[in-house]
């Protein structure tokens, strides 16, 4: 970045620029050293720095923010020191780096937080949720948090009113943000193979091909919460209906037998059946005697039950 025709020219020594930036002097050195960062001029026996050298310091450490290596960074810097423009791949870097949903942060603080969760102060749930990013803390204050997603929390705070505990809240999450990552970089893999190859295969791209990158961004960038959202939609519909009819199927619990009794038998009846059938035999002709007795009770119960219903027994004739 160049100053204004006509402005005075700012300099710095390292120590100033290094205030200016937020970088160490060690850092800056490093950076010329990997020729990120262009030397200074020389001024007698000291190093002179000007604005060019404060944008490109803030220009890296944008980048760096955003996940890019040095190592890609230097490719884009040169990409910009060879007159092939930057302007289309930085449009791009902040068409990735942009919010993926419309969902706005919110704060909290520390009492109402609690009350929405039963009204009971629980550190450990609210360091389970700074860990997970559900919330960020503030600077300077120790009873305000950032939600960067105020509708994961309400989710949390429903499913905890229904009865669900905070550590299994905090374990279902970890899992479903796996999955969750899982799914986002099959997505990533998938659109880059079929559809950002073409525009992202030189390094760096073309002014044009990042321009038209960022532009298939923005189209693309709901398609993937959609699929999402309709495949979730149909994996619930069919488990939560198969579940449901699963438990309105269940049998009853089987009955519980009742309780052996035992019915005593005169010793002459008893003398009686051995001396028929033997000893070895007495248990399983009573058994017998008494299921055909049953059996005949029955039968007498049906066909009187059949004389009342207009069924005219048939009786053997005389001789």
């Amino acid at each position: 970045m160049e100053a204004p025709p006509g402005a005075p020219r700012v300099e710095y020594r390292i120590e100033d620029l290094a205030h200016h930036s937020g970088a160490t002097v060690r850092t800056i050195r490093a950076y010329q050293d990997r020729g990120l960062l262009p030397r200074p001029e020389r001024r007698g026996r000291s190093n002179v720095y000007g604005d060019a050298h404060l944008a490109r310091l803030r220009q890296i450490a944008d980048l760096l923010d955003r996940g890019y290596t040095l190592a890609s960074i230097k490719e884009l810097l040169e990409a910009w020191d060879a007159g092939r423009g930057l302007g289309g791949v930085l449009g791009l870097v902040a068409e990735v780096d942009g919010p993926w949903t419309d969902e706005k942060a919110d704060r909290i603080t520390r009492a109402e937080l609690e009350a929405a969760f039963g009204g009971t102060p629980d550190a450990a749930a609210v360091a389970d949720a700074v860990a997970l990013g559900v919330l960020e803390p503030l600077p300077d204050t120790d009873d305000e948090f950032l939600v960067p997603s105020p509708q994961e929390l309400a989710v949390a705070a429903e499913l905890h009113a229904a009865g669900v505990p905070l550590s299994a809240i905090s374990g279902h999450l970890r899992e479903l943000r796996g999955q969750v990552e899982h799914i986002a970089a099959r997505f990533l893999e998938f659109t880059n193979e079929h559809v950002f190859a073409r525009y992202l295969g030189n390094h760096p791209p073309s002014e044009a091909d990042a321009a038209e990158a960022a532009s298939l961004i923005r189209r693309l960038r709901p398609l993937a919460q959609k699929s999402v959202d309709a495949e979730l939609a149909r994996a619930m519909r069919l488990f939560a209906t198969r579940n449901l009819r699963r438990h309105l199927a269940a049998e009853e619990p089987p009955r519980q037998r009742a309780e052996l009794q035992y019915v005593a038998l005169p010793a002459s009846t008893m003398d009686a059946v051995q001396a028929l059938v033997g000893q070895e035999n007495v248990a399983a002709f009573i058994t017998a005697a008494t299921e055909r007795e049953l059996h005949g009770r029955t039968l007498d119960a049906l066909t009187a039950s059949g004389g009342d219903s207009g069924i005219v027994e048939q009786k053997p004739s005389s001789a």
